[in-house]
């Protein structure tokens, strides 16, 4: 089977691209052929034989061309051309999908259908971007659940300012929406894979979207191959004893909210592995050492020899590699209520906490954090419960991706 894989990015940035790399290699295994699209970028590790690739619009540089920026992201010529190359040149079976908002577009859907109707569609929803502009379902400034978009209302996405607080972006997200929900674009995708029961039932509010979702969880990731040794310099450094999170350092993350924590706790040593917007404020905590970007050996090192982890997202999440890389390794982890993360952590035990593979909290709650943290924190024997629970849970509940990828195999068979 020939498979083209799409995402935004084709280098490591996110959860999204170690999901399509991932597979990638794994269906490779199995003897398929697999190629991919995405932006041009001299960091990309994977390609296409036509060397056909959408511009890279960085959407934080300022510069002449960033001045056709709103019309390229609701709609790309560009990238429908340059994947239309691609098709030609390797007329896939399979269109896999995946972070294609913005950068992308959903035009190089009606693209794939208008080359060839045979050609199977399959998106992975990594996000809510296809039900909610924002992607997050929560109003601007608040905390309240928003279903509005869901239902079609997409212009108050702009009413309320939903996209990084700016009436333009969200003027324009909303455009978006309404654009591809007039035209019945997704309803041209062939299945859409959920990695949670919550990504399903979400999806599932579109009309447009209902009845061809697909829940498929996350497998658990492998170590990256050029990583077969952790860099000893980095994990010697680390405390004796520390709390970990690890992640990008941006605000739906709720890195504010962990910062936060670390102030009211000053006693305990806090690891951060990873980067963005708030590398300067953690650096400037005492009870705080940031490693950096961290993949591989080294990061599952730390992960490993951390107490517990911390997860404490604003944002609706899916299924994260990062709560599940922490529960392989047996660390138990603090995490927000929120999105597809019960599912992980409870997975519908006892209501000892002990039983579970960490504990919940009220998303953006800092007290409610904090306490979490310094109670865990003093409690060695329900860590060492919890640790166990982590490793049975993931034995039992988590594919390894040569599973997934037998039942993604199926799922592009089923798609017609």
């Amino acid at each position: 089977m020939k498979i083209l894989i799409v995402n935004k990015f084709l280098y490591p940035h996110g959860g999204s691209e170690t999901y399509i790399f991932e597979i990638g290699k794994e269906l490779q295994r199995l003897g398929h052929e697999v190629q991919y699209f995405g932006m041009e970028h001299e960091g990309n590790i994977v390609g296409n034989h036509a060397e056909s690739y959408t511009s890279d619009l960085d959407f934080h540089k300022k510069s002449l061309s960033t001045i056709t920026y709103p019309f390229k992201i609701i709609y790309s010529i560009d990238a429908k051309k340059k994947i239309r190359k691609v098709l030609e040149d390797f007329f896939p079976d399979v269109v896999h999908l995946n972070n294609i908002n913005f950068q992308i577009t959903p035009s190089i859907i009606d693209e794939i259908k208008h080359f060839d109707p045979k050609i199977r569609v399959v998106y992975t929803a990594h996000d809510l971007q296809w039900v909610c502009p924002n992607h997050r379902m929560r109003l601007s400034g608040t905390e309240n659940f928003c279903k509005l978009c869901a239902e079609g209302k997409y212009m108050n996405c702009a009413k309320y300012k939903c996209i990084h607080n700016s009436r333009a972006r969200s003027i324009l997200g909303a455009i978006e929406g309404w654009y591809y929900r007039k035209k019945k674009t997704y309803s041209k995708v062939d299945s859409i894979i959920c990695p949670s029961e919550f990504m399903e039932k979400m999806l599932s509010m579109n009309d447009t979207l209902k009845g061809r979702t697909k829940v498929l969880r996350n497998f658990i990731p492998e170590a990256q191959a050029e990583s077969n040794t952790a860099d000893q310099s980095i994990v010697n450094n680390l405390p004796e004893k520390y709390v970990l999170y690890f992640g990008r350092f941006e605000e739906e993350k709720g890195i504010d909210v962990i910062i936060k924590a670390c102030k009211e706790l000053p006693q305990i040593s806090f690891v951060f592995a990873g980067n963005g917007t708030a590398e300067n404020e953690i650096s400037e905590l005492p009870n705080c050492y940031n490693t950096g970007f961290l993949k591989g050996q080294t990061l599952t090192q730390v992960i490993k020899r951390a107490e517990f982890t911390v997860y404490p997202s604003l944002a609706y999440e899916n299924c994260p590699f990062s709560i599940m890389e922490s529960m392989i390794e047996g660390t138990p982890v603090i995490a927000s209520d929120i999105g597809g993360i019960p599912e992980l952590l409870d997975n519908g035990r006892t209501d000892d906490t002990k039983n579970h593979a960490g504990v919940l909290f009220k998303p953006g709650n800092v007290e409610e954090l904090t306490e979490d943290i310094r109670r865990l924190w003093n409690s060695q024997d329900t860590v060492d419960a919890m640790s166990k629970s982590c490793v049975n849970i993931a034995g039992n509940s988590f594919s390894s991706v040569q599973q997934y990828c037998e039942d993604l195999i199926r799922i592009y068979q089923l798609s017609k």
